[in-house]
Parts: C-alpha cells; structure tokens; sequence
C-alpha cells in the first residue's frame, strides 16, 4: 500500500531525526559528556514552563535547581553556551536528514515538475503552444550575498556528506560524520570578505545548480522539443555578491573582477572535469586531437586573468559542434547523448557561470554625480545641484566627456565608477552576459534613472552594452512607478538605449523594503499594481518588459511559496521572464542539493507556463474582488503604519529584541543598516535584521501585521461574504493568506509573554499579539481551517519538529536578554555584560537556520 507524504516524513524525516539526534547527543565532544544528555531533559522543561506560564528565567533556573544544582555560576552559563553549540548541529542534523528524504517525500515527476507539464500539454492538445511559449520564456534565479546562510564551506560539504549517508542508512559513516560535525567550528571571529561570501555561493553553482540546470536543459530538449535543440538558456543564474554595493562600503573594483574572475575560473574546472570524462570515452579517430586540444585549452583558462581570456562561448560550441558532426557521420552516434549533454552546458553557462549584477542607492547616484560636476571641468554644470530636475538630465544627457575616477577626490565616486570601467572588462572575459545590468536601489524618479544611465557614457561606453534597471521598493515609490517609465520611454536618447537593447527593459520591485514601510499585504498588492501598470505602459509603446522581483526569505520579505504566486499572475502582467533573488537560508533549503534544487527549479518554471499555457480563466481578478483586495489593502498599511509609528516602535526593537546583535554575529560582510548615524532610523534599517528581529521574538511582525485588522473591519462593514468571494476566486489573494499562515505557524508568543508585564512595553507587546490573534481567527474562519497551514500538512510538520528543535535556543537567548537589562539597571560591569551579549549573538546563528526562511 502506497503511503502518503505525510506518512513519507513521518518515516523518512520524524523517525530518522529521533534515531540519529539518539546517536548525536551521546558522543562526547568535549571533556564534559553529560551535555547531550542534559540538553533533552532541558527541553522538556522548557515545554513544560511555557506551558504552566513560566518566562525564560523561571524555566532556566528550575532546570538548574533540578539538573546543575553541583554546577557553580560560571559552569552553568558554560553549559548554556554548549546547549547552543548543540542545537545548532542538531538543526544541521534535520537539514540532512530532510534533504536525503527530500526525493521520497515529493513527487520528481508530479504536478509542477517538467514532466507533469509535459504530460499535461499532451492531454491538452497544447505540445505545440508549450513549446512556442519556451522559446521565449525564461526562469533567473539571482543569488545574493545576504548574510542570513553563514555555513563555512566545511559545513557544507558535511551536510551534503552526512544527507547522502542517511539516504543509504550507512550506520558507521553517519557516526563518524555527526562526531566530525560536533567537533568543526561553525562560528568566525572575523566578518568574511564580500569576496569570501561570494566563494560560499560559488559552491552551490558548481556542485548544485551546474548539473541541475543542465538536466532541465536536457530534459526539455530531449523529451518536449525531442531532438530539436531549444534556442534559448530557458533557465539561467545571476550572482550579486562582489557586485552588490549597496550599503556595502566592503565591496571595491577589485572585488568585483576578481569574483567575475572566480566564477569563470570554477566554469572552467567543472567543463574541465566533464571534457576529460569525454576523452575517456572519445576516443576515435578525428576526434581525439580535438578533444584533448579543447582539455588543454579548458585546463590553461582556468588559471587566466581577465586580460589574457581567449576562449569565447562561440568558439568552444564550435569545436563541440564540429566533434559532434563527426561523431554522427563517422561513428555511429556512439556517446552522443554525453556530448550533447557538454554543449547544453556551455549553451546555458557560456563563460560566464553567473551573471554578476552591478548595485548601487539613487542616493550614491546624486552624490557621484554632484561630486563629477565639482571636482571635473567640462563635464557637467558647476551648479548641477542647484538645477531643476528637467535641467539635470538636460545637461546629463549632453555629457559626451569620459571621466578617470582617479580626477576625483570623491572616495564613493571613484569607487562607483570604478565599478561601471569594472563591467567593460569582465564583458571583455566572461562575454557580456557576464555583467551587463545596473540595478538602481530606491529608485524613485526619472532623474535617478538617467544619472545612472549617463554614467555609463561617461566611462567610455559610446554605446553601452548594459541595461539599466530601475528598483522601485516603498510604497510611494511603485505608486508611480509606471510614470517614471513612461517618461523615460518617450525620451529620445533612453528610447535609443532601449531600440540598442532589442526594445527590452527590466523593471526591479523590492519585496523587503516595501513590507518593511508597508506592512505584508500593502506591499504585496502595490507590487501587483505596479506590474499591471508598467504592463500596460510597456505594451502601449512597444517595449518588452521583464519584472525582477527582489525577494527575500520569508513570507515577510515576498518568501514563501513563491511559485503559487508567479502562477497567479493574470494577463494584465507580463511574465515572459520569472525572476527572483534566492537569499539566505532560502539558497541552502529550497536550491542546497541537486534534487531540490531541480524541483524547485522545475516549480518556477511550470509557474510561468501554466499561467500562460494552461489557465482557463488566465487568473482574472474581477472588478468586485479587485475593490476588495483594495479595501483590504488600505485598511492594513493604515493599520500597520500606526503601529510602525507607535512611540514605542523603535525602542521596542532596540532594547527587546536581538537586533543590534545581528552586527556581531560576523555572519556577513556588510553593516546591517545604511547610514553612518549612531541612532537608528527607520529608513536606515535594512530588511534582514529587521525581519530576522520580530523572527528571533517569535513573534514574525512583517508577515501578517494589519491583515487582522483588515479583515476584522470587513466583518463588521457586512462585507465578509466579499472576502470570502476573493478568497475563493484569486489565487493570487490565496497565496498570501497561505503564507501569512507560514509566519503565523512559525510564530510562539509564551517566548514573549513577560513583556506584557513590563512597565514601558507591555501595552505595546499586548497590541502585536492581539493582532496575531485577530488575524489567526478570522483567517481559520476565511479559510474554513481548524489549524493554520491545515492544507499543508508536511511543511507544518517540518515547521513544528525545527520550531521544537531550537525551543531551548531560544529561551536561553531570552534569560540571556533579560539578564542584560537586569545588569544595565544594576550599573554591572562591562565584563559580566560582555558574557551574556555574546550568548545573545552565539543564540541567532540555530534559530536563523532553523527557520530556514526567516530573513
């Protein structure tokens, strides 16, 4: 009898997790063994206390009282530190132990993978249709340097080890792979380099997505286009780290080159390897020479500057071509498949591997140019700053002067257009698909756009091969976003940019920094308007537009079940093109082994054309519901624009959460908020430790604040049947109701619950978790649910097992939280503080991994 998925995890996950964590928690890591076995007993009280009531301090003091009572003060907070260091393997462990249940537990070849769409297009009538929409369509995946995935690459290659050994119940392998685990450090004294993090990602290009992209590749050659070689990357990879400088003071020039120079110098390893496994098997006359010529050349390039590159995609396919006539003509096909399987590689990943995205903040942008108009003669009006905008781009679009950064005495300007002189030669190198898109951040004007793009000229790019990509991210901003490119599209010397480009133009919409000024279902809805309206802007003069959706983990940061949402796009989008950045956790959960990755890849793909190919209704909102989702819009960012403009908002994230740790934790290179000012200010506050934050509380604020409210006021207008009918009738609306349901589950306010006793925040902390309460209960009823995610049974198990993994986590990060404010009002030293802040930043690391999508 075939099990269900549910019955999957319970085997292949929940049984396997309680065997091996068993072996785990008995080896002996350090000269105390007893840790493993009081960490259980630990749990268990802290599942009891909150359950009686008890805060984080009441809890860890009756396990000392019970379990540690021989233990003096400083070999208990030891003991603490080693719980920490525990769970943190323990969450590893469960990583493992689901990645190598992952191909059990989801169906490879079921509904949103290429063979369901395959099938489908066969029982449809639709094969045709389906391959005339692939030749135009395209999924990007974009990794980023966000510091929220901070495994060394040891750890890595462990987890991938240690998946492997489950999946094959290699008893004595799994052993030897949890005591090494035990024993090999996970935490860094010092911040990596942009450059070390991008060496991190690089891994997963070269051991995950190389060999899945290029299946997928296969797979639609083969068996949708059968034979036919599909003329389009149908899936390809963008890479920001060391080209992401937006509030990144680290990143410099020659990070830049030299990250493009690591990911090409990788490419190059891995078409080594596979063309010397094609020589072992090639080895007929008039192929031989030419195979081991292509071996040597491979071998040579990968140690190459930028300067001394020869070898160029167009060659290399050829070369590859022409083995493969011969191959055909003169040896009976023999190994065909093998070789085309190389040329669909360098088909898909040219010279390039990635491609590496140039980021910088508008507001860098005015600064840059205000110091070029300064500090250069000739160039721009002395007074450019004092000039209107319509007289800026005027003068900008005049400029026909190449600047040296080296004229400049503006650090930021010689860095910003360092960058920009940066692109021209890793084009040269890599091929321009290797770095030919500049992303403008807060980008809220027609201005910002054309600063940017007249840098371009003003580094010696008479006709630039770049794109220029604006990102429009708060709320105000994708209001008028369709305006700003309408004006631009009827400039004349931008519409000669974009006839260059093929009449193509990429628009970027933020995700984070809209729920963040926002709140989760204004920031949603804004970004849908925003996509029809630069639509229907695009289309009326003849542009095609692509949407590079800024995405981050959580359902928080546009998280979540992303494929159900590209799915639910209407007509009224354009969606040749689904592209997303994968950040963070994301990378090592959803894309971390090869099957995974494939799925998931396989999920997006199918999004798109499912949308286009298959969907009757073609996901229509229709005019009633569409006054809904407005009404429901309004009502929760004037609901979550309250509470982000309570007194005592800030103080609230500064003195009770862990945010000012996550600077400390030298997880990632860059600061975790813009700006230089010592006080926090909202708009300096990045995303990731704002988000990551409420996370750390349990209490996942960004993703369903206001939608309580919102809901509530429908109710009580006798509007509810109209919410019931948009939930019923748009998918879209669906998707954020399943993931607000996500951040919901993830969510466990007895954590917090003696904040409602404190002096100053306890109204406030009263406030967020009525809200959550309003929210849960009215989304059960829309729903017809009895418990949140009840639709998804296997991801609200894997939620509940992590959530319970890292428990004890986070309640010593709370009795550690509460000690320091005890200490900041006795007056204590700063040593004695010093001990309890470092447990606070050591306690971020289990439960950011846990979460697996919690900034």
């Amino acid at each position: 009898m075939q099990q269900t998925k549910m019955e999957r995890f319970d085997t292949y996950v929940r049984s396997r997790y309680n065997v091996y964590n068993s072996i785990f928690t008995t080896l002996p890591f350090d000269l105390i063994t007893n840790t493993g076995v009081l960490l259980p007993l630990f749990a268990k009280i802290c599942e009891q206390g909150y359950a009686h009531k008890k805060n984080p301090t009441e809890i860890v003091a009756t396990f000392f009282a019970r379990y540690a009572e021989d233990l003096n003060d400083k070999q208990r907070l030891d003991l603490l530190f080693r719980f920490i260091q525990y769970i943190e393997r323990q969450v590893v462990l469960f990583d493992a132990i689901e990645d190598a249940a992952f191909p059990v537990i989801y169906n490879l070849d079921g509904r949103g993978t290429l063979r369901g769409v395959k099938e489908e297009a066969q029982q449809t009538y639709a094969t045709e249709a389906l391959k005339e929409y692939m030749k135009g369509f395209q999924v990007r995946t974009v990794l980023t340097a966000h510091p929220t995935q901070f495994y060394p690459g040891q750890v890595l290659g462990i987890i991938t080890d240690l998946a492997k050994a489950i999946e094959h119940n290699a008893l004595d392998d799994i052993q030897k792979l949890l005591g090494q685990l035990g024993k090999t450090p996970f935490f860094k004294k010092e911040k990596p380099t942009p450059y070390e993090e991008a060496v991190r990602l690089i891994w997963y290009l070269e051991n995950v997505f190389y060999p899945s992209v290029a299946n997928i590749y296969k797979y639609i050659n083969t068996h949708i286009f059968e034979g036919e070689t599909l003329d389009n990357p149908i899936v390809s990879v963008g890479f920001w780290p060391g080209g992401d400088r937006d509030g990144n003071p680290f990143v410099t020039t020659q990070t830049t080159l030299d990250v493009a120079q690591r990911l090409r110098s990788t490419l190059f390893k891995n078409y080594y390897r596979d063309m010397r496994a094609l020589r072992r098997r090639l080895t007929f006359k008039g192929i031989d020479a030419r195979t081991a010529e292509l071996q040597q050349a491979l071998y040579d390039h990968i140690f190459l500057p930028h300067d001394q590159v020869t070898l160029t995609p167009e060659y290399l396919l050829s070369e590859l071509n022409a083995i493969r006539a011969i191959l055909i003509e003169e040896h009976q096909s023999l190994y065909l498949d093998q070789l085309d399987a190389f040329i669909g590689k360098v088909r898909l990943f040219g010279c390039h591997f990635a491609s590496l995205d140039i980021r910088q903040d508008s507001r860098v942008h005015s600064r840059v140019v205000e110091a070029i108009a300064t500090q250069t003669s000739g160039v721009l009006p002395e007074d450019y700053a004092a000039l209107s905008d319509a007289q800026k781009i005027e003068a900008l679009v005049q400029i026909q002067a190449q600047v040296d950064p080296e004229q400049l005495q503006d650090e930021m300007a010689q860095k910003t257009l360092g960058a920009i002189y940066a692109m021209k030669t890793i084009q040269k190198a890599n091929g321009e698909v290797g770095c030919s898109r500049y992303i403008i951040s807060n980008n809220g004007s027609v201005l910002n756009v054309m600063e940017a793009f007249a840098m371009l000229f003003m580094c010696d790019w008479a006709t630039p091969t770049v794109d220029v990509v604006p990102l429009f991210e708060t709320i105000d901003d994708l209001a008028m976003a369709d305006e700003v490119m309408a004006t631009l599209y009827q400039h004349p010397d931008y519409l000669a940019h974009l006839k260059r480009r093929g009449m193509k133009q990429t628009v970027m919409l933020g995700f984070s920094d809209g729920t963040k000024d926002g709140g989760y279902l204004m920031a949603n809805w804004s970004i849908y308007r925003a996509k029809e309206n630069i639509t229907s802007v695009s289309r009326q003069h003849g542009i095609s537009v692509s949407f590079f959706d800024g995405r981050g983990g959580p359902p928080a940061r546009g998280g979540g079940k992303t494929h159900q949402f590209y799915a639910s796009l209407g007509p009224n989008i354009e969606h040749n093109v689904v592209e997303l950045t994968i950040q963070g956790q994301t990378i090592s959960s959803n894309f971390g082994t090869p099957e995974s990755c494939q799925y998931n890849l396989e999920q997006l793909l199918s999004s798109g054309i499912s949308g286009e190919v298959f969907a009757a209704d073609k996901n229509l909102i229709s005019e009633a519901d569409r006054e809904t989702m407005e009404q429901l819009g309004q009502r929760s960012y004037e609901a979550y624009q309250a509470f982000k403009n309570h007194p005592s908002f800030l103080p609230y994230l500064e003195r009770m959460s862990t945010l000012k740790y996550y600077a400390k934790t030298n997880i990632g290179s860059r600061p975790s908020k813009r700006g230089g000012k010592s006080e926090l200010v909202f708009s300096d506050l990045r995303a990731i430790p704002f988000v990551g934050s409420w996370s750390q509380l349990k209490q996942n604020v960004p993703g369903f604040y206001g939608l309580g409210t919102a809901l509530e006021a429908m109710k009580q207008e006798g509007q509810w049947k109209a919410a019931e009918s948009l939930y019923k009738n748009s998918v879209f609306f669906r998707t954020l109701v399943e993931n607000a349901m996500m951040s919901m589950s993830k969510s466990f306010f007895p954590l917090t619950a003696y904040m409602q006793e404190d002096p100053e925040f306890g109204a406030f902390w009263k406030m967020i978790y009525e809200e959550f309460e309003r929210t849960r209960d009215l989304l059960l009823e829309l729903t017809g649910m009895k418990q949140l995610m009840e639709d998804a049974p296997v991801m609200r198990a894997s939620i509940g097992m992590r959530e319970k993994i890292v428990l004890p986590l986070l309640t010593i990060q709370q009795f550690a939280l509460r000690e320091i404010q005890n200490l900041r009002a006795s007056g204590a030293d700063e040593k004695e503080l010093a001990v309890f802040e470092k447990m606070v930043t050591r306690s971020l690391f289990g439960n950011i991994n846990a979460a697996r999508n919690s900034a």
